[in-house]
């Protein structure tokens, strides 16, 4: 890193550290809220699917899913085992596309430039945060949410063409795996997928608390203004910002397809050690975000 970009974002944590002190009552409350909402909502949601994604990697889901799979992914130049990071990234949510790409790339089953490419499509938004908490809770109607995640799963699958290229054509043979289609035991799997799961949990929910303190102020402004900058920060904090309305169906898409600077943090934190890079997830996330907010203002058109 440059001395300069380094200043800069010393300068830029000074103001974060004098902002925490002149609002230490404030920043507080707003970091018991990110706990509370870790334990009430974060964790029950997210723990059971990344500790079963790992059993399930590693007691090779992947090479089961591969030939059931393999016709979706031949869209997207990619061998079948990777369906099984877009399948449990669509059930379990953020960040366990990624975690299960991570997966795949350790267990030898996807070259680095494939689970990259993976990467830019396969990290997406819980069903259950859609539905329930979205469609449910925000515009008081399931249908609405399902009409979000119908939305989120197709704007997911279209982003895909776009890391389509530098891949291998389906046709043509693949260059020999990094380690065999075997599975570990049920009880080392177990074992595994659980303190993996708790030792990324704990990161997972850093993250939250962190950008959940961030976005307190942003949350003040009210209106389209301070419920999109939040967005673009945390997803969980948009929910008491939005309306039953078209603007925020709309915008709740858009947010749900960019999932928030707080869900790219989690990614990375799950791909540590993994030797992958976050620049396809990030571009990945942008393009989804885009065609997310797209569909849904077509859509709202007769929903609204």
């Amino acid at each position: 890193m440059k001395l300069r970009p380094r200043g800069a974002a010393c300068l830029l944590l000074c103001g974060l550290l004098i902002w925490f002190l002149a609002d230490a009552a404030q920043v507080r409350s707003a970091a018991a809220a990110g706990l509370l909402l870790c334990g009430r909502s974060v964790i029950p949601a997210l723990f059971p699917f990344m500790a079963a994604s790992t059993m399930l990697v590693s007691l090779g889901f992947g090479q089961w899913a591969a030939p059931r799979l393999a016709g979706l992914m031949n869209l997207y130049r990619l061998p079948g085992p990777a369906g099984s990071a877009l399948l449990l990234g669509l059930v379990g949510g953020y960040p366990i596309g990624a975690r299960t790409a991570a997966e795949l790339h350790k267990k030898g089953l996807l070259t680095a430039g494939e689970a990259e490419r993976l990467l830019g499509f396969c990290n997406n938004s819980n069903p259950v945060f859609l539905i329930s908490v979205l469609g449910g809770g925000v515009f008081g109607s399931p249908r609405v949410g399902v009409y979000l995640w119908l939305i989120h799963l197709l704007s997911a699958l279209l982003t895909g063409f776009f890391f389509r290229g530098g891949g291998q054509s389906p046709g043509r043979e693949r260059p020999p795996r990094l380690s065999p289609c075997q599975g570990s035991s049920l009880a080392a799997a177990f074992v595994e997928g659980v303190r993996s799961a708790c030792g990324s949990m704990v990161a997972v929910c850093g993250f939250v608390i962190f950008f959940y303190v961030l976005a307190s102020p942003l949350a003040r402004l009210g209106g389209p203004l301070g419920a999109g900058l939040v967005g673009f920060l945390e997803l969980f904090s948009l929910t008491p910002l939005l309306a039953a309305d078209r603007l925020s169906f709309v915008l709740a898409s858009a947010c749900a397809g960019w999932g928030g600077v707080s869900i790219l943090c989690q990614t990375a934190a799950v791909l540590e050690g993994s030797g992958l890079r976050l620049r396809n997830c990030v571009r990945g996330k942008v393009i989804q975000g885009v065609l997310a907010g797209a569909l849904a203002a077509a859509g709202s058109l007769w929903l609204f």
